[in-house]
Order: structure tokens, then C-alpha cells, then sequence
């Protein structure tokens, strides 16, 4: 049976990561295919440096419109990221009635529902399992694996720059900067980490998988996104000290009243699994009726990591090619016609505990004026803590643990106690999230 001829878009570390895999497992590939899979066109800006890297015997261009337009390939590789170019290309391949394959979350997160509705006009296949935590076949098990389930939630540890930034604090007791630092020297975070420690990088991948768990339309703008910037080792420590961990979790719950989208540093057990997910590696786990709680754990990004996971799309599309389109896996697991647009619950709508930091005055009076507070707004504290001094004269920090209260009303709470005359400061805010 003739090849699969493949064009790949991009050349850099996923390009390169794809080739070298694909060319060493060929046989073992093809054996699970059914049929030969060729990368035999490649589009990139540097020409001489590809050479090195594809050698003889593949085409090589500088204009990607080339590969997308090409009839001789049937699958379009997407490696090159953004939302702009990539998009165009896409869409164009798509056009031409390719199958592509893509490992970029953002343009899935901000434009996944135009392309999918034109890949469901022109029948192909859009696969993207290396869009989110590689080497972990989350994408699959959301959209098979778990296809007899009505799941709950999805809880993750989706960023392995946060996650090693993080586990460098708690283990060496660093600043968030001297972390930071460390992580871009060893090449876990880009010289610009916006993306990463922000939480939009966790924020592209959680939108992914709540379309998936959920049969929701892809709605990135309502994530709610906090990242780890403002977190201090105290607060690590002090958690620590309480028995739980600091992580960046993207979290998407289904209620009665809508769809949890949020992304944020969140206090986990210490004695979870996905506590225990250290360094730059990723956790995700999954509460489903039939199946109960699963747990997916491997590396979240790397050049053959991801290779592994945009290969495996390529086998799966080589297997279905011939199939008829209304026999392959829907693209969000859902058949178009059942995807809903179920809300999203506004952030002060969500329920759950917290951990509260307040640098108070070292006076009589404040701990009660401040319990007062949280009775009016409704919220009950399950435990609280008088921690070391401040840093000026007789403040110290207390350390409040609620039970599980609206988001507005913490918040509600905090604004009337930040006006204390005793309180100094702003209150750090941390979720508590038991994943029980």
C-alpha cells in the first residue's frame, strides 16, 4: 500500500523531535499504521540549517503555503505555534481537504471551534494530542477512554515550569525570583515567561480538555486565570507546615449551575498523588461516575515527548483515512450537533475553602473583629493560626482556613477586613482543593 506522505510545518525542536522518532520506530510505526508514513516535504525559514537536520530525500521550502497547497500530502503537520500564520495555514490545508495534525493549544483554545466546523465541512481529521501534556494521552482518554462516563471534573498539573518553579521554593526555600532564575538557566523557562507563570499556557490546555469532558465550544475569555507571581515562600512553608502543597492547577468542574473554568495556585493535600508531582513534570486527574478518579503523570513538554504524541495522531489518521467521516472519533468527543453551550460559572459563583495570610497589629481585639467579619459574610473558619512577627514593631500574620464558602464572599470578607485599622496590607488568598 502506497505511504502517507506527510508535510511538516516547522522544523525547530517538535519538527526535529518528529522527524528523528518517526525515521528510528518506522517499522514498528508502520506496523501499527497499516501503511508506511513519510515526512516528505518540510517548510522552514532556515533552509541550510534543515538540511542538516532532514537530510537527503525531502523537499524542502522556505513559503509553508507550498506544504498546504501540495497535492501530493495528505497529512499537514502543524509544529510552527501562534495564532496568526498558523491559523492561515490551517484553515488552508483543511481547504484543500488535508488532515492535519497540530500540537499548538493556543490556536485550538482561541480558534478551535472555526476549525473544527471547517474540517467538518471538508471531512477530514484534525487530531491534537500533543496540544496538552505530551507524553500523557489525556486527549485520548477524554475523547475514548473515558467516552462511557459522565465526568465530573478535571484537575491538573498542566505547566512544568510552574510546577518546578514551585517545587524549587518548597524543597530549597527559594524567592519566586531566584526560582524563576534557576528555571530559565536550565532551559524550563523562556527567557519571556509570561505565558508560563502567568497561567495563560495552563489556562489554553484546560480549555482543551473541558470541551472534551464536557461537550462545551471552546471558550478560552472565560477562563479565570490567576498565576504565581504574587506567592511567597512563606506561604509555601506555611502551607507545608499544614500538611498540604502549593501547585498551579487548572481546574474545570461541572455544577448545577454551570461549568468551573479557572486556572490558579491552589493548596493540595501533601499526601495526594498529584502533590507528589514534582519538578517540570505534569499530573492530571480526572473524577468520572463509572470509572471513579484516574490519574495521568508524565513529562509536559520536550522535543520527543511531544514527537510521541503528534506521531501517534499520524497513526491514528492513517488507520481512519479510508474510513468514512461519520466512523472516526468526533474532534470534542461530542458530535457537533450535541456540543452545548452550557455557562460558565462567573468566579464568585465557585465554592470551595481557603487559605487566608493577614499581617495584623499584636493587639486585643483583632482576631475577634476579624472572626465578626466572616460571620456576616457567611463564611466559617475551620481553623486559625498566629504565625511569626511581621516585618515592622508588634504585627504579626494569622493564617485562616475556612470550610468551603462562595468565592464573593471571601472576597466580600477580605475588603471589609483589609479596612481594619489594625490590618496591614493586603491578604494573600490561596484555594484549598481536596480533589475528593
Amino acid at each position: 500500500m502506497e505511504a502517507i506522505k506527510v508535510g511538516l510545518l516547522g522544523i525547530g525542536v517538535v519538527g526535529s523531535g518528529t522527524l528523528n522518532v518517526l525515521r528510528r520506530n518506522q517499522l514498528e510505526i508502520s506496523a501499527r499504521a497499516g501503511r508506511r508514513i513519510d515526512i516528505t516535504m518540510v517548510a522552514a525559514r532556515d533552509l541550510v540549517r534543515a538540511r542538516g537536520i532532514v537530510g537527503d530525500g525531502v523537499r524542502l521550502v522556505s513559503d509553508p503555503l507550498l506544504v498546504v497547497n501540495d497535492p501530493d500530502i495528505d497529512i499537514v503537520v502543524e509544529v510552527i505555534g501562534g495564532c496568526t500564520v498558523a491559523k492561515d495555514l490551517v484553515l488552508q490545508a483543511i481547504a484543500n481537504g488535508k488532515h492535519v495534525v497540530t500540537a499548538n493549544k493556543a490556536l485550538l483554545a482561541m480558534h478551535g471551534s472555526e476549525i473544527f466546523a471547517a474540517a467538518q465541512e471538508m471531512k477530514v481529521a484534525v487530531a491534537f494530542e500533543g496540544a496538552v501534556a505530551v507524553s500523557i494521552p489525556i486527549i485520548k482518554a477524554l475523547r475514548e477512554g473515558l467516552s462511557a462516563n459522565r465526568i465530573e471534573w478535571v484537575a491538573g498539573i498542566i505547566n512544568g515550569t510552574t510546577n518546578f518553579i514551585l517545587s524549587e521554593m518548597r524543597d530549597k526555600g527559594l524567592s519566586f525570583d531566584a526560582a524563576l532564575a534557576d528555571a530559565q538557566r536550565l532551559g524550563y523557562a523562556e527567557a519571556d515567561p509570561t505565558f508560563d507563570i502567568e497561567g495563560i499556557d495552563a489556562a489554553h490546555k484546560l480549555t482543551i480538555m473541558a470541551a472534551l469532558a464536557f461537550g462545551i465550544p471552546m471558550q478560552f475569555d472565560k477562563v479565570d486565570i490567576e498565576g504565581i507571581t504574587r506567592l511567597e515562600a512563606m506561604d509555601i512553608a506555611y502551607a507545608d507546615s499544614l500538611g498540604y502543597r502549593i501547585k498551579l492547577l487548572g481546574i474545570t468542574r461541572r455544577t448545577p449551575d454551570g461549568i468551573e473554568l479557572r486556572v490558579h495556585p491552589a493548596l493540595v493535600p501533601a499526601r495526594s498523588l498529584i502533590a507528589n508531582v514534582e519538578g517540570s513534570m505534569n499530573g492530571i486527574m480526572v473524577k468520572s461516575d463509572a470509572a471513579g478518579v484516574t490519574m495521568y503523570y508524565g513529562a509536559g513538554a520536550g522535543s520527543e515527548q511531544t514527537a510521541s504524541a503528534v506521531i501517534a495522531d499520524l497513526i491514528d489518521i492513517t488507520r481512519l483515512a479510508t474510513a468514512a467521516p461519520e466512523q472516526r472519533v468526533p474532534y470534542l468527543a461530542f458530535r457537533p450537533g450535541a456540543i452545548e453551550a452550557t455557562p460558565v460559572l462567573p468566579m464568585g459563583e465557585v465554592r470551595t475553602r481557603y487559605y487566608l495570610r493577614v499581617c495584623i497589629s499584636d493587639e486585643s481585639g483583632v482576631l475577634a473583629s476579624i472572626s465578626r467579619i466572616f460571620a456576616e459574610q457567611g463564611v466559617s473558619i475551620d481553623a486559625m493560626m498566629q504565625k511569626e512577627p511581621g516585618q515592622e514593631g508588634r504585627q504579626v500574620y494569622v493564617v485562616v482556613l475556612t470550610h468551603q464558602t462562595l468565592e464573593k464572599n471571601i472576597s466580600a470578607a477580605m475588603a471589609k477586613i483589609e479596612d481594619l485599622r489594625t490590618v496591614h496590607g493586603s491578604i494573600t488568598r490561596l484555594r484549598i482543593e481536596t480533589l475528593a
